[in-house]
């Protein structure tokens, strides 16, 4: 019995005993596909390969490096892009569209982990190689979390903070040891960091501009490059992972070009002649009223409509609180309450919106209309104070307006809220108590979102506040969002069904001082960090619903966000040419998997 027990003790205490092999992995539960799966669910894996395509997107870019901060004033789409497909660099792993979070191997054909999530080991594929024909080796994984540290931008040069220990393992494994700064979400989120060849890059450089083409391990290579205005990638006839189950079906253009535009109107009038040849749709009235072009009207493009099972997000305009002006919760409260939603919904969008109640509304994760239950109140403890009554019972909603711009009802709840945070109406005027009258501006980016800023305005105007409005352009925009140099911006906060570590950088108290990060509210509240860990470290599904509940009720109460609206579907104008397959996975359409089906 002894010398039973004595090596078995002895091995865990070592770390010997060695963990299986996985496939997959999933944030909640069990990978939704068999170690022996052939493909997505939601891919043709038939597809005949081959032809061309090309997008369209406003803006410009300067490098072909997106993983630095010099390149966040612009992008090189494609080359590391969840839109288009990782063209040219390659995760760890690759993310399953049609579940919540669940990652199958690419890069690393298996995994290893133990049930607390200490550590992770990915195990390399031996046959994955570099665009040069080089190996993908554990040296070039461990290079590449050192240059990131060093040089890259977040959250890339944050990763290492949660790491212990990072060694090789064997020929083909790195192993990942975290420290108590990790959580369990964190070795998925390894499983997504980009691989970079170490033979290729030069550190000293590796945080400088360049439009050099790059080495990659993924399916395509830079063709050609003209500055701010394209960039055309080809197809690897040599990559190395067309035929594995991650990757079957995907990635089935010969060619794929990226064209830039200054303006949405300019993309769309090139999209009319068929110089683009997909055109994402999210305005209404555009969707309904713009498409009696010629190409419409013979069948040359076609209109798609998808459901994907996504929760809301949340579109609004976002109060910068690091502007003492937007400091006080009742301020934010009462000058959310004076947009007319209804009166915007019926004049710019034909009734085509509803009108967003929480962050993760239509999901299960959402807290709108729903009371907080017992294990809610047991993880909230002492911040439930600080949750509105009518938030934490389920009863919050926001209020209905008579559409006139400016129903004297809605806006004297207004006044209420904004008397309490220290203004009053004097001569016409909101005022403090030093006689200044509440001011600020709201920066925008286009037409659409001055249209709705111009509805904002007026109403403000009713109960005597000066709002003005800014629009700029892409570069300019990109740039003072990354500093936050803003009263008020439009932002759009994109759901999940699997929130983690983004909200970190989204609404931490540490991420407001941090440059080009997405705190564009640059909220500043410790019990918001508490209730974003108690989301990181849920192991259960139903432990994981209370904490992300919970979370959604906190950041409803601080008013860091103008709420908007949504639509339940996602609208796709696209050349008849292009196709895709007939199932659409839970995260809604996938670019990565259509093709041309011009293609003999």
């Amino acid at each position: 019995m002894l010398r039973i027990v004595v090596p078995l003790v002895l091995s865990l205490l070592c770390g010997a005993v060695a963990a299986e092999p996985l496939h997959g992995i999933a944030m909640h539960g069990e990978p939704a596909l068999p170690a022996d799966y052939k493909h997505f669910p939601y891919v043709n894996p038939d597809v005949k390969k081959g032809g061309k395509i090309t997008y369209g997107v406003v803006g410009t870019f300067d490098s072909l490096n997106p993983f630095i901060l010099k390149s966040m004033r612009t992008t090189a789409r494609g080359m590391w892009d969840p839109e288009y497909g990782n063209l040219v660099y390659e995760s760890l792993m690759q993310r399953s569209r049609d579940e919540p979070f669940t990652l199958y191997g690419l890069l690393a054909e298996t995994v290893e982990w133990d049930d607390a999530r200490s550590f992770i080991q990915f195990n390399l594929n031996p046959k994955a190689k570099w665009a040069d024909g080089q190996p993908v080796t554990p040296e070039d994984v461990m290079f590449t979390f050192e240059l990131m540290r060093d040089k890259g931008r977040v959250p890339f040069a944050n990763r290492l903070n949660v790491v212990a220990k990072m060694e090789k393992v064997g020929e083909h494994s790195v192993r990942f040891t975290f420290n108590d700064k990790a959580d369990r979400e964190t070795p998925l989120i390894f499983g997504l960091f980009p691989v970079l060849p170490k033979h290729a890059i030069d550190p000293e450089t590796f945080d400088r501009s360049s439009l050099t083409p790059p080495v990659g391990s993924g399916p395509y290579k830079v063709k050609t490059v003209k500055p701010g205005e394209s960039i055309t990638y080809e197809r690897d006839p040599n990559y190395w992972g067309k035929d594995i189950p991650s990757k079957v079906g995907t990635d089935n253009y010969d060619q794929i070009t990226v064209q830039y535009f200054l303006q949405d109107t300019t993309l769309f009038e090139a999209f009319k002649k068929g110089d683009v040849d997909v055109y994402p749709d999210g305005n209404p009235g555009h969707w309904a009223n713009a498409y009696n072009f010629p190409a419409v009207t013979s069948g040359a493009v076609v209109k798609d409509v998808f459901t994907p099972k996504l929760p809301s997000g949340m579109l609004g305009f976002v109060f910068n609180t690091r502007r003492p002006i937007f400091a006080d919760t009742k301020v934010r409260e009462g000058l959310s309450l004076v947009f007319d939603f209804e009166w915007a919904n019926k004049n710019l969008y034909s009734g085509a919106y509803k009108r967003t109640q929480s962050f993760w509304q239509n999901s299960e994760l959402s807290s709108f209309g729903v009371p907080a239950n017992a294990a809610e109140l047991a993880l909230l403890g002492p911040i439930k104070d600080k949750i509105a009554p009518a938030i934490l019972d389920g009863t919050y909603k926001l209020p209905v307006t008579d559409g006139s711009g400016r129903d004297r009802d809605v806006l004297k709840q207004a006044v209420g809220l904004l008397k309490q945070g220290g203004y009053t109406i004097q001569g016409g005027k909101m005022l403090d108590a030093s006689g200044r009258q509440l001011a600020f501006e709201i920066m925008t980016q286009n037409a659409d979102q001055e249209k709705l800023a111009i509805a904002y305005q007026r109403s403000l105007q009713t109960i005597g506040i000066a709002a003005s409005i800014r629009t700029v352009d892409d570069s300019q925009y990109q740039s003072r969002t990354n500093s936050f140099d803003y009263d008020m911006i439009m932002k759009s906060y994109t759901s999940s069904l699997s929130p983690g570590n983004e909200q970190l950088g989204r609404w931490s108290s540490a991420a407001r001082t941090r440059e080009g990060t997405d705190s564009f509210a640059g909220a500043n509240d410790p019990d918001i960090d508490t209730l974003i860990d108690h989301l990181l470290r849920a192991r259960s599904a139903e432990d994981f619903t209370a904490a992300v509940r919970s979370y959604d009720r906190l950041l409803l109460s601080g008013h860091y966000v103008l709420p908007l609206y949504h639509i339940d579907q996602q609208w796709v104008a696209h050349s008849k040419r292009i196709g895709g397959p007939d199932s659409v996975p839970l995260n809604g359409y996938q670019l990565p998997v259509w093709w041309d089906t011009s293609v003999q």
